[in-house]
């Protein structure tokens, strides 16, 4: 077991600033003299972040919360070869961490980080290796061809776990905590914004927008607010899980009530701006979550119900535009079909051959479009389905397991404190019972810009809690 959070927070001494300030200083002229203006410019901001990291280390949440929302939809290679942009500020605030480790080392003092080890970490470096080695050596046996894709895929939950590593250890302080939450709901809100704004037609957004398009692959609709994440489906994750904060502040009398009001509301309206049914789904699963823990369901349900109301009346076209599908209840929506079709059609027939539901066929989540057909890709639009493509029967295991220790954990915190820390843990919690639940639908566990949400909250509410033997806060 690693050290115990430490805590004296203290900031960094002069004599760790000023040296830290003129390696900067001598780096960034360096560039100037030998580099275009432009790389001089990012080589400036992305030393700026490290530094400011390593002067203090909470800066690295409060980038990854602010910024992940805006910047998840964005396309690899904008910044670094095969990095998205919120994967490249991961980066950078990671390297932070370990400038600030080696500062205070030099300057022979304790890191002011929380170093620990617990039951919760077990949980998700088993379900890293289950969905990433364990399937590319079965792949290897069985003499199938590894491709990139393969590995960038194999990677996403030991990216996840990086995330939940940076953000437990640079918080520490109940304070911190509320300033991250804060900061996961305005980036929040400006998401919403972005959704609503696309779904109405506002003049210019498609300007924005389109920058955040993955090409050829799941082009917006206009009844689907995709926002910056450029995926609807996340979105209304990143509502509902934005929304159990703002109802644990109000709940815990947060003097901001009527801020706190309208975030609400608007993401709310963000949520039925996506379009989805998830998303719909998500919301009441969310509230069920929330009011069942905090023993406040009546009130939720009260709450929210009008509210929602209100957001499908005036989001009418959405709500229309979703339910044509239905004809009058005669047929199922044709993205329901081919979803259904997808599945049954393509996948199990492979996950039943040769047993490879039990060991898995390969982190690759996707097979090739039929020929002539114009489809690039069809994607596995069952979480539940993906687990045991990805990595069969261990891998879906896994993910049972975590789901239980990790709700357990948080339950367990969120009625012992009434505090920041209780709220994330509540927020956490809502989030894990909605991705249980919506793992029926899509691999809501590594969707990109919900997913890095919610293993933060995870993070957020350990904040504090000492691993004991058994991992218990």
């Amino acid at each position: 077991m690693l050290p115990a959070p430490l805590t004296r927070a203290a900031g960094p001494r002069p004599s760790l600033v000023l040296p830290a300030l003129a390696a900067a200083a001598a780096l960034a002229g360096t560039l100037a003299a030998v580099a275009p203006p432009k790389l001089v410019l990012a080589a400036a901001l992305a030393l700026a972040v490290v530094l400011a990291v390593a002067l203090h280390p909470p800066v690295a949440a409060y980038l990854l919360l602010a910024t992940t929302p805006l910047l998840a939809g964005l396309d690899r290679g904008l910044v670094l070869p095969l990095l998205r942009p919120h994967e490249a500020v991961a980066v950078l605030v990671a390297a932070g961490l370990v400038a600030h480790l080696l500062l205070r080392a030099a300057a022979r003092e304790p890191a002011l980080l929380r170093l620990s080890f617990g039951r919760v970490d077990v949980a998700i470096l088993l379900l890293a290796v289950t969905g990433s080695v364990l399937p590319l050596v079965d792949m290897a046996l069985r003499g199938r061809a590894i491709v990139q894709d393969d590995l960038l895929y194999a990677l996403q939950v030991w990216k996840y776990y990086a995330v939940f590593v940076i953000v437990r250890s640079c918080i520490r302080t109940p304070a911190q905590v509320r300033r991250c939450l804060w900061l996961a709901l305005l980036a929040a809100a400006v998401v919403a914004l972005v959704a609503i704004a696309q779904v109405v037609g506002a003049p210019g957004i498609g300007s924005v927008t389109r920058h955040y398009e993955p090409e050829a692959v799941n082009r917006p609709q206009l009844e689907r607010g995709t926002s910056t994440l450029a995926s609807s489906i996340a979105v209304g994750d990143v509502m509902v899980f934005s929304l159990a904060i703002a109802a644990g502040l109000l709940l815990r009398g947060d003097r901001r009530q009527l801020l706190l009001g309208a975030l609400g509301l608007l993401l709310v309206f963000g949520t039925v701006a996506t379009g989805q049914f998830s998303a719909i789904i998500a919301m009441v699963v969310g509230l069920l979550a929330f009011g069942w823990l905090t023993g406040r369901l009546s009130r939720s349900i009260l709450t929210l119900t009008p509210v929602a109301g209100v957001a499908a009346l005036l989001l009418r076209p959405v709500i229309e535009a979703r339910l044509s599908g239905f004809h009058g209840g005669k047929t199922l929506p044709a993205s329901w079909q081919v979803r259904l079709d997808n599945v049954t059609t393509h996948f199990w027939p492979v996950l039943q051959d040769d047993l490879n539901w039990l060991t898995g066929v390969r982190p690759l989540a996707r097979i090739a479009g039929p020929r002539f057909s114009g489809i690039d890709f069809i994607w596995i639009e069952s979480g539940y389905v993906w687990l045991l493509w990805t990595g069969g029967v261990a891998f879906a295991l896994a993910f049972a397991w975590y789901a239980a220790v990790a709700l357990r954990t948080v339950a367990r915190i969120a009625r012992r404190r009434a505090d920041a820390v209780g709220i994330a843990a509540t927020a956490s919690f809502t989030a894990l019972v909605v991705t249980v639940v919506l793992m029926a639908l899509d691999p809501h566990v590594t969707l990109r810009g919900s997913a890095d949400l919610s293993f933060a909250l995870l993070a957020l509410a350990l904040t504090g809690s000492r691993a004991g033997p058994a991992g218990e806060p």
